[in-house]
């Protein structure tokens, strides 16, 4: 019965005895029933993991036989980042991390290495795999960073069957590899950086994670669109896709667009500094603008939530005549389409034009804003830059805006109100506010409550 790479043999779970043809007792101990299906692997793949090329069967079971276990997880020693991935990291799980170059990501996982070995035994180990640097590079920057490395070994590669016989001895708690585009084998093509290649290693490491508790984090690189580079597939075969972003400044956001064992809702974020990444623990006025003078023109601000915390933020308008006739709207941090859907709303319910006008719209401090909440700020934002009339600076506004022109709630009002009062904004302007006069209902309720006094 044979197979591609591959035979069917039948072994003895007793005694070890096997043969190519089953039997009701084992010859070799007199045991009945003891004679169990194995796949007989005549590749050098199917040795990489085990000493043996043997490999057991797999057979269905009935699911409410099994025993349910909660995920073991181990905190990584940075609030930020265990935040991020719901916890902590959790065993025999695979992370992946994707960022631009220079942003800080060989940084953060030599932190997380060296902070997660303060819980750790004698006898556990991190294994950190670099492609890209040598050993002085790394421990110049530990030094720079004072990072105790005493329990961190460093290997030096790119080839794939290094990093396993190093695992296979080290058997290391947590596996990082910096960067997954580095690792090749010759089992997977003469060529590396290939997608083929990509995959095959990425296979391979996650096979070796899943058969032990331990943790593999593996470093991505991005395209210019800011998406992992490689096939898809990859962010499928991880648990957990972690995305690290910055604005112009030192901030840096650390965002889960997959996580099997938490939310996708939580944001961590950090600052750069000469020690290496703080995280920023004080982020409810971090994007606000401070002013000694009036605010001006187009700035609306507005409380949000981003996973467990609120912060308030500071969104900002600019319209100008379109050129050409050809109105277009510039949002990065904000989807363009929902800024055309407001700026249509506002037209549509208030007779206020944005038709033959080019729309610039930006978020204070570059943080992303998805969440509907934003609908009111955003409507009065666009409003006041359009007909440069200014915000109280002391008003926060929150609410989600219909195609009817209706504000709607929105989750956790209250939260929201008492986050944008603990900052010294005095109206908070919602379907939800109290007193009467700050609780609206419509667009033109909410233009009403915002500029009564213009």
């Amino acid at each position: 019965m044979a197979k591609k790479n591959g035979s069917l043999m039948y072994k003895c779970s007793s005694c070890g005895y096997s043969q190519p043809r089953w039997l009701g007792r084992c010859p070799e101990c007199g045991e009945w029933n003891s004679m169990e299906e194995i796949i007989i692997d005549n590749t050098k793949a199917g040795a990489l993991f085990t000493n043996s090329n043997e490999t057991q069967k797999a057979k269905p079971v009935v699911l409410s036989a099994i025993t349910a276990h909660e995920n073991a997880r181990f905190t990584t020693g940075i609030s930020e980042f265990d935040r991020v991935l719901g916890g902590g990291a959790t065993k025999r799980s695979a992370i992946l991390l994707g960022g631009e170059p220079g942003i800080g990501k060989s940084t953060l996982l030599l932190q997380t290495a060296a902070e997660i070995t303060r819980n750790f035994d004698d006898n556990q180990v991190v294994l950190y795999i670099s492609g890209e640097e040598s050993a002085g590079q790394i421990k110049e920057r530990a030094d720079r960073l004072q990072l105790d490395c005493s329990k961190i070994q460093i290997l030096c590669t790119s080839r794939l069957e290094d990093c396993l016989d190093a695992m296979n001895v080290l058997k290391p708690s947590l596996v990082i590899v910096d960067s997954i585009q580095t690792v090749y084998s010759l089992e997977a093509g003469l060529i590396p950086l290939t997608i083929n290649q990509l995959k095959y290693c990425s296979n391979e490491f996650i096979s070796w994670i899943k058969e032990r508790d331990s943790v593999l984090i593996m470093s991505a690189h991005v395209t210019k669109e800011g998406s992992i580079a490689g096939p898809k597939t990859l962010e499928h075969m991880v648990d957990t896709v972690i995305s690290f972003e910055r604005n112009n400044d030192d901030i840096r956001f650390l965002h889960a667009q997959k996580n099997r064992f938490g939310s996708v809702d939580e944001i961590g974020i950090f600052s750069m500094s000469e020690k290496g990444l703080q995280g920023v623990t004080d982020t409810a006025n971090l994007f606000i603008t401070t002013r000694n003078s009036e605010q001006p023109c187009g700035v609306a601000c507005t409380p949000v939530f981003e996973g467990s915390r609120v912060f308030l933020v500071e969104i900002q308008a600019l319209t100008v005549p379109a050129k050409a006739s050809v109105s277009r709207v510039y949002s990065e941090k904000i989807d363009s389409l929902r800024v055309s859907r407001i700026a249509a709303v506002i037209e549509k319910r208030t007779g206020l034009c944005f038709s033959d006008q080019d729309i610039y719209v930006n978020v204070g401090g570059g943080v992303r804003l998805t969440e509907s909440s934003i609908d009111a700020a955003l409507a009065a934002a666009l409003y006041s830059a359009r007909t440069d009339l200014k915000i109280n600076s002391k008003i926060a506004l929150f609410g989600e805006l219909t195609l009817a022109g209706e504000i709607r709630t929105v989750t956790k009002p209250k939260q929201r109100i008492k986050a944008s009062q603990n900052l010294g904004f005095e109206r908070v302007i919602s379907c939800d506010s109290e007193p009467k006069n700050d609780k609206i209902h419509d667009i033109k309720e909410l233009i009403k409550a915002v500029f009564s006094e213009k």
